[in-house]
């Protein structure tokens, strides 16, 4: 098939062309479990059905759960922008155990703000166990800013900046919008800390949670896709869990340089001197990439 650009915005579906997929029976594949970004939804044909259907090309046999995050498709966009991320997290939990397909474990993938729901899911429910967790422009360290969400035009992204500027800490806020639940501002630091009920939760922030430390190093492979030209996602760095310097809104700090890396607070330190750590690059936009990418960078990690 010829290389499709693969374009999912943080509020937008990706463009791709696939043929019929080729499922069989379970064959010794391991499962893998997919969650969308803001704006998109488990089973648009034109994004994530595509790729659902472009992995099951690849990997005859595999079985790909698309989460679907409400009763339809259209809760499911909706719940992308106004709901409660942990209540999220946990009806996925309950919802990986009674699926019999993943019990002897499965890889996982998320889409922007879906890979940090899905870290959250391998630091909180560790049954069934997430195998490979790869972060496809995933906001470890939060965001302070939404540059493009889907476009300047937007009125559901004005809304959201609006709400954000006013008070992303007030308990409205933080309950009931999902970005205001990974925002991260590093001019309020002390604030974030005391009411991020997300975010500051799962990076460990008030206190070391030694169960989510475990829970996450069990993982073989911790995968995290950064985009070079990234427009939509601030600060980029994010991607690589890494983030703005606290007291200011200009300078950027790797993982490596962080307190959380090197007080090993959630346990990556150790998971990159043991390898599990892969950082990987993609020269696009937010979440663009050819499918020969894709097979060349991340499918290995799937098979």
């Amino acid at each position: 098939m010829t290389a499709a650009i693969l374009c999912l915005l943080l509020a937008g579906p990706v463009l791709l062309v696939a043929g019929s997929p080729v499922y069989k029976s379970d064959n010794g594949t391991v499962p893998l479990v997919l969650w969308h970004g803001m704006g998109d939804s488990c089973c648009n044909p034109l994004s994530m059905g595509a790729i659902k259907k472009m992995i099951e090309e690849d990997i005859a046999g595999i079985y790909v759960l698309s989460l679907m995050i409400g009763k339809n498709v259209i809760e499911d966009t909706e719940n992308g922008f106004f709901s409660d991320v942990n209540e999220q997290v946990s009806t996925v939990c309950s919802q990986l155990a009674q699926d019999p397909k993943l019990k002897g474990g499965y890889n996982a993938m998320g889409f922007s703000q879906g890979a940090q729901f899905l870290r959250a899911v391998a630091q909180r429910c560790p049954s069934p166990p997430m195998k490979n967790l790869i972060s496809i422009g995933g906001q470890h360290q939060g965001v302070y800013g939404l540059p493009r969400c889907p476009g300047e035009s937007s009125h559901i992204c004005d809304m959201i900046r609006k709400a954000l500027n006013n008070g992303a800490y007030t308990d409205l806020m933080q309950k009931h919008l999902v970005q205001a639940q990974y925002w991260h501002d590093p001019l309020n630091d002390d604030l974030y800390k005391k009411h991020s009920r997300f975010l500051a939760d799962i990076n460990q922030e008030r206190a070391v949670n030694e169960t989510y430390k475990k829970n996450l190093q069990l993982l073989e492979k911790f995968i995290m896709v950064k985009f070079l030209q990234d427009t939509v996602v601030d600060p980029v760095d994010t991607e690589w869990f890494g983030f703005l310097k606290t007291g200011q809104a200009k300078e950027t700090e790797t993982l490596q340089d962080s307190v959380l890396y090197k007080e090993d607070r959630l346990g990556l330190a150790a998971m990159d001197k043991a390898g599990k750590l892969v950082f990987l690059a993609s020269a696009g936009d937010h979440l663009q990439f050819t499918r020969e990418w894709f097979n060349a960078n991340l499918l290995p990690y799937l098979r």
